[in-house]
C-alpha cells in the first residue's frame, strides 16, 4: 500500500466515527442517517456540475452502481434490525468485519490473490476490532437471529466495498455518488421509516431535524461525504480492496477514544490494548508486498 493511499484511508477512518457521534446524540437518529445520504447527493452533484463533468457517465458502470445501492439498502436494514434488540458492543464489530467477506469473494470469484503476510495483517485487524468492543461474560450464540442479521450486514458491506472498487476503475467518485444516490435516497427513506414509533409521522421521524438541528445534520453529512470520497479516491488510485477494508477498521479505536474521553465509557485500558493490536495489523498490511 503506497503512502498516499494510506493517508487517504487513515484520514477517512478518522472522520468516519463523527457520523456515529452525531447520530448517537440526536433525538432523530434515522433523520441524521437519511440526511447524510441527502448531503452525499448534494455535495457530489455540486462537484460534478462545478467541474463540468457528465453526470450520467456513471451509467457506464450501472451494474456496480445498482449493486452498491442495493447493498446500502440491505446493509442499513440489517443494522437497524440487529440493533433494535441486540447489543451494539457485540454486533457492531461483526457488521464491520467486511475484510473477511472481501477476501473470500476476491479469492474464489474474482481471481484475486493475497500474500500470507497481508492475510495475517487482516486477521490481526479483525481480531483487534472485535475485541475492542467485546464485553467479557457475553455470548454471541445467545441471540442467533441477531447474529445472523449482523453477519448479513457484514456481507452487505463487503458487497458495497467490492462494487465501489470496481466502479472506480472507470468513473470519478463524485459522478458515481451523484447518480447512485438518486436511487439510494428514496429507498433509504423507506427502510428508515419502517418501525417508526406509533403516532410519529414520517416528517417527525426523518425530516424535523433539518429545521431543529440543521448544523448537526450538515456537519454529519459533510464529514461522512469527505470520508467516503477519500476511500473512493484510494480505489481510483488502484488500492487493494481487502487491505483498504482492513485499514478502515482503525475507525473503531478512534470511536473508542471518543467514547471513553467524551462519554466517559468504561474499560479504556483494555480497549486501548486491543487498539495497539489493531494498529500492528495495519502496519503488517502496509508493509506487505
Amino acid at each position: 500500500m503506497s503512502g498516499i493511499i494510506l493517508v487517504l484511508v487513515l484520514t477517512s477512518a478518522a472522520l468516519h466515527p463523527l457520523r456515529e457521534f452525531f447520530i448517537k446524540g440526536d433525538a432523530t437518529p434515522e433523520g441524521v442517517t437519511l440526511a447524510v445520504n441527502i448531503w452525499f447527493f448534494i455535495l457530489a452533484g455540486g462537484q460534478v456540475f462545478a467541474t463540468g463533468q457528465d453526470p450520467w457517465a456513471a451509467l457506464e458502470v450501472w451494474p456496480m452502481m445498482l449493486i452498491s445501492g442495493c447493498g446500502l439498502w440491505f446493509y442499513y436494514w440489517c443494522v437497524v434490525a440487529t440493533l433494535r434488540s441486540g447489543d451494539l458492543s457485540i454486533y457492531y464489530p461483526i457488521t464491520r468485519s467486511s475484510p473477511v467477506f472481501v477476501v473470500f469473494v476476491g479469492y474464489f470469484f474474482l481471481g484475486h490473490s493475497y500474500s500470507l503476510v497481508l492475510l495475517s495483517g487482516i486477521a490481526l485487524v479483525i481480531i483487534g476490532a472485535f475485541m475492542l468492543q467485546y464485553r467479557p461474560g457475553t455470548s454471541l450464540l445467545s441471540e442467533p437471529s441477531n447474529l445472523a442479521l449482523a453477519f448479513l450486514a457484514m456481507c452487505g458491506h463487503g458487497v458495497i466495498t467490492i462494487a465501489d472498487a470496481e466502479a472506480m476503475k472507470q468513473v470519478t467518485p463524485e459522478v458515481f455518488m451523484f447518480a447512485m444516490y438518486i436511487m439510494v435516497i428514496p429507498g433509504m427513506a423507506i427502510v428508515l421509516s419502517v418501525g417508526r414509533p406509533a403516532g410519529c409521522s414520517v416528517y417527525q421521524h426523518l425530516f424535523v431535524g433539518w429545521t431543529a438541528t440543521p448544523i448537526r445534520f450538515a456537519v454529519a453529512g459533510i464529514t461522512a461525504y469527505v470520508s467516503y470520497y477519500l476511500i473512493l479516491m484510494a480505489f481510483q488510485l488502484g488500492a487493494n480492496v481487502a487491505a483498504v477494508s482492513a485499514v478502515r477498521q482503525v475507525s473503531i479505536p478512534f470511536s473508542v477514544l471518543m467514547g471513553c474521553m467524551i462519554y466517559k465509557e468504561a474499560r479504556m485500558t483494555a480497549r486501548l490494548t486491543w487498539s495497539i493490536l489493531l494498529a500492528l495489523g495495519i502496519a503488517v498490511i502496509v508493509l506487505a508486498k
